[in-house]
């Protein structure tokens, strides 16, 4: 097994490879980003064809997936690459904060890395970017295979209140100069009550011991962004993709429910919706049952 990780710096030109409507739709001041990823090849050595991409959701990074990222390499036997998505993790920070860039930037990073019939994996945000851009009206017929979308469905939702005051403690931690991860805590805890979410969103902290905490993700712009990440770039009606589709509900969770599953079905009549009793964090709650769900569905 190889494992390697990179980070790579904004393009300073915007790729000839990337279709022209998503030029079109993307404004024609912002450039395509090349994103971080890390990446797990088997031992055969293939690391183009039919690998797993697998993106994070927000305020998330490819550090969640470490360890399925892992599993999934040695259950299938296939590469697999997980991306911090811009403004996430170690990629770029840069405006604007849009599905319609973030899918321009997966398409740049498989066209870079030559990757053909993928099969592409989203958590809540990601998943969102991994259905823009199978939505793309100029997407490469050999370029996805299967599409799996962890508990989010294509709409334009309503805004979150959760995400609202975790961006709020965030700037307050920043504000208040503080140098401990347990303060960080206390104050994020008056505003998320479970300590799970709390870890999460603490994952992003920038500690060092000469500077006061500071996160390594640019909390301006992802607060300028969030209306755009909780909407969606598609209509009912306006596009549909007809490959393989895996949607995963988490039985306790919002996200997926009575009133937009026909919305999934107007976007990807080919999907299937498996559920588990979960909250949102489908895979990090039940790791072992999310995993055997999408290994099935690939290898079926």
């Amino acid at each position: 097994m190889i494992f390697k990780s990179s980070i790579h710096r904004a393009s300073t030109v915007f790729s000839s490879e990337v279709p022209q409507t998503l030029r079109k739709r993307c404004l024609s001041t912002v450039l395509p980003v090349e994103l971080a990823h890390d990446e797990h090849i088997p031992a055969d050595g293939n690391r183009s064809h039919r690998p797993l991409l697998i993106l994070h959701g927000f305020f998330g990074s490819k550090r969640n997936w470490q360890s399925l990222s892992k599993a999934f390499m040695r259950d299938l036997g296939r590469p697999v690459y997980t991306l911090d998505l811009r403004n996430h993790g170690s990629s770029p920070h840069v405006r604007p904060m849009t599905y319609t860039h973030m899918a321009a930037d997966v398409f740049n990073f498989c066209q870079k890395h030559s990757l053909r019939d993928i099969s592409l994996m989203g958590h809540s945000m990601g998943g969102k970017v991994a259905m823009a851009l199978a939505l793309h009206p100029e997407l490469p017929s050999n370029l996805l295979a299967d599409l799996i979308v962890s508990d989010i469905a294509p709409v334009r939702a309503k805004a979150s209140q959760d995400t609202v005051q975790h961006i709020h403690a965030m700037e307050i931690i920043e504000a208040n100069n503080i140098s401990t991860r347990k303060e960080a805590d206390e104050i994020m805890s008056k505003h998320e009550k479970d300590p799970n979410v709390r870890a999460f969103l603490l994952t992003n902290l920038e500690i060092t011991k000469a500077k006061p905490l500071k996160f390594k993700i640019p909390i301006d712009i992802l607060k300028e962004g969030r209306p755009e990440i909780e909407s969606f770039p598609y209509a009912p009606g306006e596009r549909s993709w007809d490959g393989r589709a895996l949607f995963i509900k988490g039985k306790k969770s919002k996200y997926i429910n009575r009133h937009n599953i026909p919305l999934i079905n107007q976007f990807f009549q080919q999907h299937q919706l498996k559920e588990l009793d979960t909250s949102h964090w489908v895979h990090a709650e039940l790791p072992n049952e999310y995993r055997k769900l999408i290994v099935d569905f690939i290898t079926q």
